[in-house]
């Protein structure tokens, strides 16, 4: 089996080839930015004479759906600066006017795959590797973050800057105002410099992407060496650029049990932190107090895997320049087999094993990124809390860039609590030969000084990417030893082997061309092996002989999976035990999804079969509806029901029902709602959160939590009431 779908993988890449991936042009197309001493209000209309006098960009190329087309919709940019600003303004044509608009809500950092988006990006290094994403949708929501390679990105990095936009009955206008302590680049000592700039705009209703500098379909918007010039760029010379953002908090806690109070505190904290621009390339920041009440609560998830489940970072202090500290192998990012090899977490700093906070005490992080280099350091002081003493934590991190697209990397982290060190060590690498082809790697070895133990860890990774096929070779290996304390691995002592090839069809022969975009079939193979004593522990194969996508982002998908587990340890699944034994079993997969930016959509997954010695079926579904941009309602149901299942042969359901609300008042004012109820560990979870960003980047926070588990015929409840202020001064 493992033979032939290997030989499968190799004529599905043979035959489709890379020749839409096009160079990066010799002779860029470049803009002159235009000096203003007007003054220019920030209102998302374009009215001041100082607009006037700036060169307009037109001529956007189509990215999605007809590659190297002329956009079919207008867009319209212009540049301007003066001495603490540079200025975008853009003109979306759209003769629907505001019925081509789609926004399905006004949170920060909007999905791209939903909206209708300007974007900018910006390579102030003129190194082809990092840039900044500034974007908007109609209704002015921000979106930013950091990319690095188009492949690492800090998805939640916030600068400060300031859009407005406005809707007219033949498009939209979008104003941009970014200051220049907000941007990253070289201080050339020239009167002017030279930067690499690109934009480019989604109109959500018709699926169309469209850029100023084209790109292939292949990549991301972020793949720099494919961005336009910014000409006659003057920023003003860097001066003392400090942000200091303090934070008071009150916290009411209230624990029961069976209806009676058994803890009951009022807590009062201040914090903050002060965020240092030493120069525009080294940036510190110092934490105090550390706090993440406004972040958004973890998901539930009921898992149905022998692997531990990834929590996403959601803590904005650990998010800024995660890219920096990201080594390793995502599960999130295809070509792992589900494996993660992530040798720095932030999540276990500050979060104890139950996911539940602990309190910073301090912390300090220095990042310095360069065409060359970058290196970045960052140690944290936490407390234990009640079940374990303080810990200190360390991690640091270099990169060497050469070459077009080629880096080395080092990383260590240090975690010291109690009378343990655990130290890890790690060699990674990236190498594009060319376009299509690229190799990555990671090879970290772990110490305890307690008992003297040493392990090891790493991957090595192929990529083949164009416009017709993406296709991956991964092998991974964790041995038994190797523990990352301030790391995640999502399983230990294996050895993986994991290819995988997605085509991506778009040719003459597809069929109901007016409704289907891409037919896009797929082979992925995952076999795990126990490091130890190369035993099989398991086996997956799945193929996808239909997955079409739709012209509106829609989708429908079948996919079929043979699994082979062999059991040398039995474990826990669903509350139920399964017993050590071999097991092989089928399973099959049903995916359709509905235009995502519509005003109702839905999504549903059904995969059904054998599971283990029992059988499994299981259900997501999710429906969401939109009636304004200003109104977002989303519901979702998770059920696994099972019989014959596990050591009790037992048939039961586990339900997840997940409800989410949020109403914006406008970008920078909305009350959201979450609520979980969890039949498989009988929990109901509350979220509640009113967000005013009543100055920029400066916030008042009420958030209101509460979780009940009900265990036999024990009822526990915990519930927290939070108010929160922070303000943010730049110098």
């Amino acid at each position: 089996m493992r033979n032939t779908v290997t030989l499968t993988l190799l004529c599905i890449v043979v035959s489709l080839n890379g020749q839409t991936i096009f160079e990066p042009p010799i002779d860029k197309i470049s803009v002159s930015a235009t000096f203003t001493g007007n003054s220019v209000k920030i209102d998302g209309e374009l009215t001041e004479t100082a607009w006037e006098e700036a060169k307009v960009l037109t001529n956007f190329i189509q990215i999605e759906p007809n590659q190297g087309e002329t956009s079919q919709f207008n867009t319209f940019v212009r540049v301007l600066y003066d001495e603490q600003n540079l200025y975008i303004g853009a003109f979306c044509e759209d003769l629907e006017g505001k019925k081509g608009v789609r926004v399905p809500d006004l949170a920060r950092d909007f999905s791209f795959r939903t909206n209708d988006t300007f974007a900018i990006g910006i390579d102030g290094f003129l190194d082809e590797r990092n840039s900044i994403t500034i974007a908007t949708n109609p209704y002015g929501t921000q979106k930013d973050y950091l990319s690095f390679d188009d492949t690492f990105f800090d998805a939640r990095w916030n600068g400060l800057w300031k859009v407005r936009t406005s809707i007219t009955d033949k498009g939209w206008y979008a104003e941009f105002q970014i200051p220049w302590k907000t941007l990253r680049y070289n201080e050339t000592g020239d009167t002017s410099s030279k930067w690499g700039i690109n934009f480019v705009r989604q109109r959500r209703k018709s699926n169309e992407i469209s850029a100023w500098s084209p790109y292939p379909r292949a990549y991301g918007f972020n793949r720099s060496e494919y961005f336009g010039w910014l000409m006659q760029v003057k920023p003003k010379k860097p001066s003392t650029n400090i942000q200091i953002n303090p934070y008071i908090l009150s916290e009411y806690i209230e624990t029961k049990e069976n209806g009676e109070t058994q803890t009951s505190e009022n807590n009062y904290t201040i914090g903050g932190e002060l965020k240092w621009a030493l120069n525009t390339n080294t940036l510190m920041d110092l934490t105090f107090n550390t706090d993440f009440a406004q972040a958004e609560a973890d998901r539930q998830v009921n898992n149905i895997s022998r692997f531990s489940v990834f929590f996403p970072e959601r803590r904005q202090f650990f998010l800024e320049n995660a890219s920096l500290f990201g080594a390793g192998l995502y599960s999130d990012t295809g070509g792992s087999g589900n494996l993660s090899i992530i040798p720095f977490f932030s999540r276990r700093i500050g979060l104890d094993s139950n996911g539940m906070p602990l309190r910073i005490d301090a912390g300090l992080r220095l990042v310095h990124q360069s065409t060359d280099q970058s290196f970045g350091v960052m140690g944290i002081k936490e407390d234990g809390g009640t079940s374990s003493s303080a810990s200190y934590n360390f991690v640091g991190r270099y990169v060497k860039n050469f070459g077009k697209q080629n880096r080395l990397g080092i990383i260590t982290t240090t975690k010291i609590q109690n009378e343990n060190t655990n130290i890890i060590g790690g060699l990674d690498g990236f190498f594009r030969m060319n376009k299509v082809h690229s190799i990555g790697f990671t090879a970290m070895t772990s110490v305890d000084t307690q008992n003297d133990e040493l392990g090891f860890g790493g991957y090595l990774q192929y990529r083949y990417d164009t416009n017709s096929v993406n296709a991956w070779w991964t092998q991974s290996i964790l041995d038994e030893r190797f523990k990352p304390e301030l790391g995640f691995v999502s399983r230990t002592n294996v050895f993986a082997t994991s290819p995988g090839v997605v085509a991506n069809y778009r040719g003459e022969k597809l069929p109901f061309k007016k409704f289907l975009r891409a037919y896009r079939p797929r082979i992925i193979g995952n076999w795990f092996y126990e490091a130890s004593s190369g035993k099989l522990t398991e086996r997956e194969i799945s193929i996808s002989p239909f997955w079409l996508e739709a012209q509106n982002g829609g989708f429908f998908s079948f996919t079929t999976s043979f699994s082979e587990q062999n059991v040398s340890n039995a474990f826990t699944l669903l509350n139920e035990e399964i017993a050590v034994g071999s097991y092989n079993y089928t399973r099959y997969n049903f995916g359709i999804g509905t235009d995502p930016s519509g005003k109702v959509s839905a999504e549903m997954n059904y995969e059904f079969g054998d599971f283990y010695n029992g059988n499994l079926n299981s259900w997501n579904t999710s429906l969401t509806i939109i009636p304004i941009p200003h109104i977002f309602l989303s519901g979702t149901i998770n059920s696994n029901s099972y019989d014959s299942l596990g050591t009790g042969l037992n048939t039961r359901t586990a339900d997840l029902y997940t409800l989410e609300s949020r109403i914006f008042l406008n970008p920078r004012i909305s009350l959201s709602g979450l609520y979980q109820r969890n039949t498989q560990n009988n929990s109901d979870f509350y979220n509640i959160r009113f967000a005013w960003e009543y100055n920029p980047l400066s916030y008042v926070f009420l958030v209101f939590n509460s979780n009940q588990k009900n265990i036999a015929e024990d009822t526990f409840l915990e519930r927290q009431a939070i108010v929160k202020l922070s303000f943010l001064k730049q110098f």
